[in-house]
This record gives C-alpha cells, sequence and structure tokens, in this order.
C-alpha cells in the first residue's frame, strides 16, 4: 500500500494516475492547474506582525524539503501541465542553495515546459542574489512592501530596515527584472499611505497589487482591527482618480485597473470581499512537501511520504492528482472579532 492509496474506486484511482487521465491537471469542477507556488522553507528574516507571531517556532530541518526533493515535486508538476511556478517562503532568499534549485528548475524554461520562473520575496537580500536570479532566467518578482515609512516598516516587519528593501529593488530593476510590489491594506497603519505607495511604485516603472488581509495562524493580534476593504480602497480611489479595468493576467488571482493620471497598473487581491475561487488555477506546496489545494481550507496532501517511501515517478503523479481531483470549490475566510483563524496554518508556512 503507498501513501497515496485512498478508498477511492479502482477506476477512478487508474484514471487519476495517468491510465485514463488527461494531460493536464483538472480538478472536478473543470478548472485546469497551471500555476504552482513553491515554498522552499517557513523561516523568513522579518516578522511582518499581520503574518508570524513575534516567537515563531520553525520546522526541524529534517522535516523540509531537500532541494533535491523540491526539484522533483515541482518538475513531475511542470510534466503535468503547469506553466509558471512561484517560489516563495517564509523568505525564499534565506534558504541555504536556493540559487541551485533556480537553476536546475531553469531547464525547464531552457526547454519550454514552463513559461515563468519567479518568486515572491521581502526584498531584503535582492541586492545579493539580484543579477543571479536574472542569470537563471527569472524575469520578474514580487517584493511585499507595506510603507514607505521606516518606523512604521520597523514596527510592522519588528526591526526591519527599509533601507536594505528599496536597495534590493534598484538592484533587481538594475539587473532587468521586472518588479510588482504588494501590499497588505492594514486599516490602522497604512490604509492613508496607500496613495502616495501607488505614486512611489508607478513612478518607478512599477506595478502594484493590494491585498486584503487573510485569517491565517494564530498572531499576536486581532487581524479584525487591520482588515480594510479594497471595495472601498478602489472608491476611495476612483474619487480622484481615473481607474480603468484592464483584462491584465499574470496567473495570479489579481483583478487589475490601469491609473491614468499615473500611468501604471494597479490589482485587487480580495479574498474576503470578491473572492476568485471560480477560476482558481493554483496549487501550493509548503516546504514539508504539504501540497494545499486551497488556501483557505484546511485541505492537504502528503507528496513527502511518497518520496521518502521510495515512490516511483508514476506514484507522484498519481497522488499529485488525487489531491488536484479533490480541489474544493472554493474558500469561506471570514473575519470576525475573537473568531479563530479560517485555518491555523500560517502564511509563512503555506508560501505567500
Amino acid at each position: 500500500m503507498t501513501p497515496y492509496d485512498t478508498s477511492l474506486p479502482q477506476a477512478r484511482r487508474a484514471r487519476l494516475s495517468g491510465a485514463e487521465a488527461p494531460t493536464g491537471l483538472v480538478d472536478s469542477f473543470g478548472r485546469t492547474v497551471t500555476y504552482l507556488r513553491v515554498s522552499v522553507t517557513d523561516r523568513c528574516d522579518l516578522r511582518c506582525v499581520y503574518c508570524m507571531s513575534e516567537h515563531m517556532r520553525f520546522l526541524p530541518k529534517a522535516e523540509v524539503l531537500t532541494l533535491e526533493e523540491l526539484d522533483r515535486i515541482a518538475s513531475a508538476f511542470v510534466g503535468l501541465g503547469v506553466r509558471k511556478l512561484r517560489l516563495t517562503g517564509g523568505e525564499p532568499l534565506v534558504r541555504k542553495g536556493l540559487m541551485t534549485l533556480v537553476e536546475r528548475l531553469s531547464r525547464h524554461l531552457k526547454s519550454g515546459a514552463l513559461e515563468e520562473l519567479t518568486l515572491t520575496t521581502n526584498g531584503t537580500r535582492l541586492a545579493e542574489f539580484a543579477p543571479e536570479l536574472a542569470r537563471h532566467g527569472v524575469r520578474r518578482i514580487n517584493v511585499s512592501l507595506d510603507t514607505l515609512k521606516p518606523d512604521l516598516f520597523a514596527r510592522l516587519t519588528r526591526g526591519g530596515d527599509l533601507g536594505k528593501v528599496i536597495g534590493g529593488i534598484e538592484a533587481a530593476q538594475g539587473s532587468g527584472l521586472k518588479v510588482k510590489l504588494n501590499a497588505v491594506a492594514l486599516a490602522r497603519d497604512n490604509a492613508a499611505e496607500i496613495p502616495d505607495l501607488i505614486k512611489w511604485a508607478h513612478g518607478r516603472g512599477l506595478d502594484m497589487t493590494l491585498i486584503e488581509t487573510m485569517p491565517l495562524g494564530e498572531i499576536d493580534e486581532d487581524r479584525t482591527d487591520q482588515f480594510l476593504s479594497l471595495a472601498k480602497v478602489r472608491a476611495d480611489l476612483e474619487s480622484y482618480w481615473t481607474l480603468r479595468d484592464i483584462p491584465l493576467t499574470t496567473g495570479g488571482p489579481a483583478r487589475y485597473v490601469e491609473v491614468a493620471e499615473t500611468g501604471g497598473r494597479l490589482g485587487f487581491i480580495t479574498p474576503l470581499t470578491h473572492n476568485f475561487c471560480e477560476a482558481c488555477n493554483r496549487v501550493r506546496l509548503t516546504c514539508t512537501g504539504t501540497l494545499h489545494t486551497c488556501l483557505g481550507r484546511e485541505d492537504a496532501s502528503d507528496l513527502r511520504a511518497v518520496l521518502r517511501a521510495g515512490g516511483s515517478d508514476e506514484d507522484l503523479t498519481a497522488a499529485i492528482r488525487l489531491a488536484v481531483d479533490a480541489k474544493p470549490q472554493g474558500h469561506d475566510f471570514q473575519i470576525d472579532r475573537g473568531a479563530a483563524p479560517a485555518v491555523s496554518r500560517h502564511m509563512s508556512t503555506t508560501g505567500g
């Protein structure tokens, strides 16, 4: 009995293992999965207040996938039709040997099997790694940045240096990488600063995306006070700017507009006020090899167990197909005062 075996009927197991399966990964609601987000570590050199507890307990090294295991699983997804890989964390650039993994995965870019290899970073180590990322075929990255105020940045990140992040963004652009900023909208902290953030980004040729705070993992404060509806943010922006909806898609959940007055693009990710489940094309692999097919559910499939039990590539493919076939129709994120998070795992564990 292999780790992925279930009580599913034999005919269905055969279909999902590839005997009767389509080439791509299609869930039971007809959505095709073409996007894999891979967390390479749960560790981070910042402690953002909406993401982590101040005193996080990180995973023992033995529980974390090796670079070879990460490569094998990601490559299996590419073989099943995934066209976009995003490396995340924690903070991916703190993972020792990450550039070795990037170089290995870049072979799928060269073969044409993969359209894009990218990553999301907090930017603190970009100055060091941006040239190498570009050399291995990474063409664009996302950088998380919630404020341009050094004191507020230090408080939100519990000690982070804003100058390092801005220097990293400049280094990335200097290396030819296209940079998009991600900012979590926080009612108490950066709501009034959002227009300035947008103007700063667009003035430097950067796209920007705003994200509603999500109920993931226990942190040290009540998220209710920080939740800011992006429907309200958009309405406020439209009181003095002209926002035009555009059909841009980058493979993720953002809906984009063009801001006439700045000439730049602005995305909105709205998991609470307007979910995007009907067109969800992505799944997430944690650094422990757990596959989550929905960010807002506690679903989990253990791909590490398949590998470490000596499973073949066919076994791995079957496990992936079983997981994707069970992908739920949608999440049910809510933020209510005093309520437990929608899921217990932190975003840093899931993969941001």
